[in-house]
C-alpha cells in the first residue's frame, strides 16, 4: 500500500523507506533465535531487524512497549553484524541501511515475556553454558534416569521415548468403562475415530456421548483428596541403542509407574493454585487446580531436581540454566504434549502443545526430559552465540508501558506488537512457567479483552491509548513507530485505530508482515487473518482524502490490482490485511469483520470460476 499523504516532510523519512510497506516482507519462523524459546505470536528479529536498520542509525535507541519475549531487542542486536541473508534482503528492497550498533529499551508487563527477553539478549558465554547444562542432565539423569526404563519388544532393556497415556470413558448404555485408546484409536494406518466403541458391550456411539471417567486420589503436593481425569498409560515408545520401537503398555510399565508413585516430590515444585480466567474448560481441565497436575509424576520429580541443580550455580549463570529448562516445560514436559493422526501415517505423530491454549487431550503424551532437553540444549547454545559479545545494549523492564520511566523525547524509533484484543491470553498461558520462576505477571494493566478479567473492548482500548501515548511521549520529534497487529475483527481493529490517534499519532503508510509460517491460531481460527498488517506511525499529519467509495469496490479493486503480485497476494486472508491497511491509512473505520470479507471473496471467485466455463 503506497504512503498517504501528510504533512510530514519527505526528507524526515529515511530514503526509500517505503519498500518496506510496499510489499509483504517475509518473516520465517525458523533459526536458533525464534527457536530458542516457544512464544505466542513473536515475529522473528530476522525481520524486525530491517526495519530498526532502515528506521534508524548506529548509536539510535529503540523502543518497544509490549516486547514480548524480547525479539525487539534480539533484532537491535543484529543490526551491529548482520547476517548475509539480512544484508541481501536489504539490498533487494532497495533499503538504505547504514549497518552497526542500536540499542533498545523493552517493557513487558509479564514475568516471563521479561525473563525471556532479558536473559536471551544478555546472555552468558555459550561454552561455560552448555558445560554447566551438560552436567546437569549427567548427574540428575544418573540419579533419575531408571524411571524411563523400558523393556523393548523381545524383552531387552531400553529407554523410554516417550508413552501415550489415555483417558477412561464411561459407556453410555452399560456405564462400563473403556479407555479411549482401545474404544478409538487404530494403528497401521494411524487413526482416532470421532466415534465410541465399548469394549464391554460393543455400543457404538458418537465420542461426545460417552462421558470422561473420573476418580478420587491422594494429592501428595496439597495434602488433599482431588477428584481428577481417570487415565492409565496405553503404548510405549522406546529405543534400544540405535533401533526405535514401540508397543502396547505391560505389566512392567505399571509396576514401573507404581514404584515411581512412592518416589517423593522435589521441594522445589511450587504448590501454586492455577488462578484460572478464559482458558478454563470444565471438560479437560477436571481436576487440575494446581501446577503440578500438569505433569505425570516422573516428569514432575525429574523437573523438579533439574531445576534444583540449576539453582546451584552461580547466577551468571543460573538464568540462562532455568531459561533452558523452562524453554521446553509447558510445551513439552507437561500433560499438554499430544498425538495427531495425520494422512498417510502408520503410527501417531507426537506434537508439542498448542500455542495460544492449555488444551489436555484424552491422549496426552509423557515424553523423556533427558532426551528433550538435551536436544534443544544445541539450539539454546547457538542462540546464545549469536548475539553473545554484542557491543548494543539491551534493557528490559518488567513494567505496564503505560508508565515509562524515560524522558520525553529520548527514543530514536518505536516498533511494538501489540496484544491483539481477545486473541490470547498471555498472563494465563505463561502462568505454568512463572510458578516456576516466582513471579507472575501483574494483570491489572495487561492490555486484553478478557471476560474473567472484565475487561472490555472499551477497557483494552483505554489501556492501548494510554501505552501508545507513553511511546509518543518518549519518542523524538522526527521519529517514527512502526506497528504490528493481527485481527480478524473490525471492532478490534477500530479499537486500534482509536487509540493510536487519541494518542497523538497517525498512520503515514501501511504494509503487511508475511508470516510464512502462520501461527497455531492463524491457521486453525474461523476468520483468521495471514499476515499481518504493519503500520507506520507518525507524530503529526493532515488527515487524507477520505475515500467515500463502497468498501466493495474497494474490495474489488484490491482483488484486482493483487493479480499482478502472485499467487500469495491473492489469498482472501492477504487480500483482508491489505483492506484494513486501505482504510487506515485513510483515517477510516474498518468497515467489516474478516469472515464477512471472506464470504464476498468466496463469492466472488465461485462466479469467475462459472464465467470462465461457460466462456
Amino acid at each position: 500500500m503506497r504512503c498517504a499523504k501528510s504533512k510530514i516532510n519527505s526528507a524526515d523519512v529515511l530514503p526509500k523507506i517505503t519498500a518496506l510497506y510496499e510489499r509483504a516482507l517475509p518473516a520465517s519462523r525458523s533459526g536458533p533465535l525464534y527457536g530458542a524459546f516457544p512464544y505466542p505470536t513473536k515475529i522473528s528479529p530476522e525481520a524486525i531487524a530491517l526495519f530498526i536498520a532502515a528506521h534508524t542509525r548506529p548509536g539510535d535507541t529503540v523502543f518497544d512497549g509490549f516486547a514480548g519475549s524480547g525479539t525487539t531487542g534480539l533484532a537491535a542486536l543484529l543490526c551491529e553484524n548482520p547476517s548475509d541473508e539480512l544484508r541481501a534482503e536489504a539490498d533487494r528492497l532497495g533499503l538504505n541501511v547504514e549497518w552497526g550498533a542500536r540499542n533498545a529499551v523493552l517493557y513487558e508487563i509479564g514475568a516471563l515475556g521479561s525473563f525471556v527477553g532479558r536473559t536471551l539478549s544478555n546472555p552468558p558465554e555459550p561454552r561455560a553454558f552448555r558445560k554447566a547444562a551438560a552436567d546437569i542432565l549427567k548427574s540428575v539423569e544418573a540419579a533419575c534416569g531408571w524411571m524411563y526404563g523400558a523393556l523393548d519388544p523381545e524383552g531387552r532393556q531400553g529407554a523410554l521415548r516417550h508413552a501415550v497415556w489415555s483417558d477412561f470413558l464411561t459407556c453410555p448404555d452399560c456405564q462400563g468403562e473403556t479407555s479411549l485408546w482401545d474404544s478409538s484409536v487404530s494403528l497401521a494406518p494411524a487413526r482416532i475415530r470421532s466415534t465410541f466403541s465399548c469394549q464391554m458391550c460393543g455400543c457404538e456411539a458418537p465420542l461426545d456421548e460417552a462421558t470422561r471417567s473420573v476418580e478420587n486420589s491422594w494429592d501428595d503436593v496439597i495434602d488433599a483428596s482431588v477428584e481428577r481425569r481417570s487415565r492409565t498409560i496405553a503404548r510405549i515408545y522406546g529405543s534400544t541403542g540405535k533401533s526405535r520401537w514401540s508397543r502396547p503398555a505391560s505389566k512392567a510399565d505399571s509396576e514401573l509407574i507404581a514404584q515411581i508413585e512412592a518416589e517423593p516430590i522435589p521441594d522445589c515444585v511450587p504448590k501454586q493454585l492455577i488462578p484460572w480466567g478464559d482458558l478454563y474448560r470444565r471438560g479437560y481441565h477436571k481436576g487440575i487446580t494446581h501446577l503440578h497436575q500438569f505433569y505425570t509424576r516422573r516428569n514432575l520429580i525429574v523437573f523438579g531436581r533439574l531445576w534444583e541443580a540449576a539453582g546451584r550455580y552461580p547466577e551468571a549463570i543460573r538464568g540462562a540454566l532455568r531459561f533452558w529448562l523452562l524453554s521446553y516445560n509447558a510445551a513439552h514436559a507437561t500433560i499438554m504434549t499430544r498425538v495427531v493422526a495425520k494422512s498417510g501415517q502408520k503410527d501417531l505423530v507426537v506434537t508439542s502443545a498448542q500455542p495460544g491454549v492449555l488444551y489436555v487431550s484424552g491422549l496426552p503424551v509423557e515424553k523423556n526430559l533427558f532426551a528433550g532437553l538435551r536436544r534443544k540444549l544445541k539450539t539454546i547454545s547457538d542462540a546464545f552465540g549469536v548475539v553473545y559479545g554484542r557491543r548494543g545494549r539491551v534493557s528490559v523492564h518488567q513494567h505496564s508501558s503505560c508508565e515509562v520511566d524515560l524522558p520525553d523525547g529520548s527514543i530514536d524509533y518505536v516498533f511494538t506488537d501489540p496484544p491483539f484484543g481477545g486473541n490470547i491470553p498471555y498472563a494465563e498461558i505463561n502462568f505454568i512457567n512463572e510458578a516456576w520462576l516466582g513471579e507472575f505477571t501483574d494483570r491489572r494493566d495487561e492490555a486484553i479483552v478478557s471476560s474473567s478479567q472484565k475487561k472490555s473492548i472499551r477497557e483494552y482500548q483505554e489501556l492501548l491509548t494510554d501505552a501508545l501515548s507513553e511511546a509518543n511521549r518518549i519518542l523524538k520529534p522526527e521519529g517514527k513507530a512502526t506497528l504490528v497487529f493481527h485481527s480478524a475483527s473490525a471492532e478490534v481493529w477500530n479499537a486500534l485505530r482509536g487509540a493510536y490517534s487519541d494518542a497523538g499519532l497517525g498512520v503515514e503508510c501501511a504494509g503487511v508482515l508475511d508470516k510464512t509460517q502462520g501461527s497455531f491460531k492463524q491457521v486453525t481460527t474461523a476468520g483468521a487473518v495471514r499476515g499481518d498488517p504493519v503500520l507506520l506511525l507518525a507524530k503529526a499529519r493532515s488527515a487524507a482524502a477520505i475515500d467515500e467509495d463502497c468498501v466493495w469496490t474497494v474490495a474489488e479493486r484490491l482483488s484486482v490490482s493483487a493479480s499482478s503480485l502472485g499467487v500469495g497476494e491473492q489469498s482472501a486472508q492477504r487480500l483482508y490485511s491489505r483492506l484494513v491497511s486501505h482504510f487506515l491509512t485513510r483515517d477510516q473505520d474498518i468497515p467489516l469483520d474478516a469472515d464477512e470479507f471472506y464470504r464476498w471473496h468466496n463469492a466472488r471467485e465461485t462466479t469467475k470460476a462459472s464465467e470462465f466455463v461457460s466462456a
